[in-house]
């Protein structure tokens, strides 16, 4: 099966509202038809009123990757498992459609849905997703971005399970937000405010009367000093 198309229809829905930044992505038609991607035969069944459904099940969504990010894993899958009770799927076996280097067809796990409005489809293969997802992976692979304010969800693929920022972006905003504090940090500890560095001044010149110049010296400040009236 796709795994990580499934599961990323979940994120995709999520993410498109910031609620810390005051912003939804998801009010029209066409974002809703956006979401689909490939899947334009379901997408052309898109109505206003599917806007209205998975705006809901965008905030059920978003409930799941919270719990899971702070650890309470059994509340993340009871809020999942509610979300597949309510949009069923049948997996199908499929590809009819993609061949191999011999001709056969590859043969993977699809999911399948009936569902009478675009809306639910869509909730059906994002909740399923997530669910193989959370079962194949862990719970603590679903994240909440900790660079604020984005607060965007993800899904964690590294190998080591480090992975705490939903982008590169965020992971470079975040690390220079900290730098500059432990910056600040330093300088209120040492009790005086950081200044920048100043170029070096050059050596000042010796005080008290200058020497008198003596040989051809002399007679060149002779020559060039204003004639005198005699």
């Amino acid at each position: 099966m796709e795994l990580a198309y499934y599961s990323d229809l979940a994120v995709q829905l999520v993410n498109s509202e910031e609620p810390e930044r005051g912003t939804d992505g998801l009010t029209s038609v066409e974002a809703v038809r956006d979401l689909f991607g490939p899947s334009q035969q379901v997408a052309r069944r898109a109505t206003e009123a599917d806007v209205t459904r998975l705006r809901g099940v965008r905030g059920r969504l978003r409930a799941v990757f919270e719990a899971a990010d702070r650890g309470d894993e059994v509340l993340a899958v009871d809020l999942l498992n509610a979300l597949l009770l309510e949009f069923p799927v049948s997996p199908q076996i499929s590809g009819h459609e993609v061949r191999d280097e011999d001709g056969r067809p590859k043969w993977h796990m699809h999911i399948a849905d009936y569902a009478a409005n675009a809306g639910a489809s869509y909730a059906a293969t994002a909740s399923m997703g997530l669910a193989f997802h959370l079962t194949e992976l862990g719970a603590d692979r679903l994240g909440i971005c900790e660079a604020s304010p984005c607060r965007n969800a993800y899904l964690d693929t590294s190998t080591n399970r480090s992975r705490r920022y939903c982008s590169d972006r965020c992971a470079t905003r975040a690390n220079v937000a900290a730098y500059r504090a432990r910056k600040r940090l330093e300088s209120e500890r040492s009790g005086r405010p950081e200044r920048p560095e100043r170029p070096e001044r050059p050596a000042s010149r010796p005080s008290g009367p200058r020497p008198e110049p003596t040989g051809r010296t002399a007679e060149a400040a002779h020559d060039s000093s204003p004639a005198t009236e005699r």
